[in-house]
């Protein structure tokens, strides 16, 4: 329906058209933006070079997908990550998931502490990067002990290029554990269904606030070229 927008003076400034979009269809749009970048801009790419001896996709993103169905995950919010991208994936085709594209990590928290709310369980994935920001907000998990887990991609460690990702890489873990978040890892591909599985448990089950790190070396180095 067309609608008018007013400036402060309450002179319009210009008729626009709402247009209605799916809540899917947007949450894909706002994930696919983050998948391309400027021909021109450097890329960052990952540490394995011989395509030929490199696998397409890793299995262990399909475990994680697979572990989250089976404990009746429903709620995913996400700030898109390459490191996750193959299971947001996984979890937008799904009908019984709903992925929900963040601005900023700590919404996730509060997303997850509703979702329990209203009977629902969830998953909030990040990247080692964000877990600063959500040192306020994770006190929810203390308040209100619902279940949380975060499952959270590693920077700043293993063969890291960028600097930048070294300092919140390295206080990842402690910054958790101060808050009272019980931290498991991950840091080779047989490992993952093990540590996520019991993370999952120990979360949903006992209420017990959890953070997985799934480690650079788990997830590959990137090495940033011209």
């Amino acid at each position: 329906m067309p609608f008018l927008l007013f400036s402060r003076t309450g002179f319009p400034l210009q008729s626009r058209t709402a247009n209605t979009v799916s809540p899917n269809r947007l949450e894909m749009k706002m994930h696919a933006r983050t998948e391309a970048a400027p021909e021109t801009a450097p890329e960052a790419k990952s540490s394995c070079q011989d395509k030929s001896s490199c696998p397409d996709k890793p299995s262990w993103p399909e475990e994680i997908f697979g572990i989250l169905q089976r404990f009746d995950v429903r709620q995913v919010p996400y700030v898109p990550d390459a490191g996750h991208s193959q299971l947001i994936e996984r979890v937008l085709g799904a009908s019984s998931m709903r992925g929900v594209p963040l601005t900023t990590e700590e919404e996730g928290v509060a997303l997850l502490a509703g979702a329990w709310a209203g009977g629902q369980r969830g998953v909030l994935l990040m990247q080692s990067s964000g877990v600063g920001n959500c040192v306020n907000m994770l006190s929810l998990t203390q308040i209100f002990r619902f279940p949380f887990l975060t499952l959270v991609t590693m920077r700043g460690e293993w063969g890291e290029f960028n600097p930048w990702q070294v300092p919140m890489g390295s206080s990842t873990q402690a910054v958790f554990e101060l808050c009272g978040i019980k931290v498991l890892r991950a840091s080779h591909p047989d490992e993952v269904r093990e540590v996520v599985e019991a993370g999952a448990g120990q979360a949903y089950n006992a209420c017990t606030p959890t953070a997985v790190l799934l480690s650079q070396r788990l997830i590959g180095a990137k090495v940033f070229t011209k």
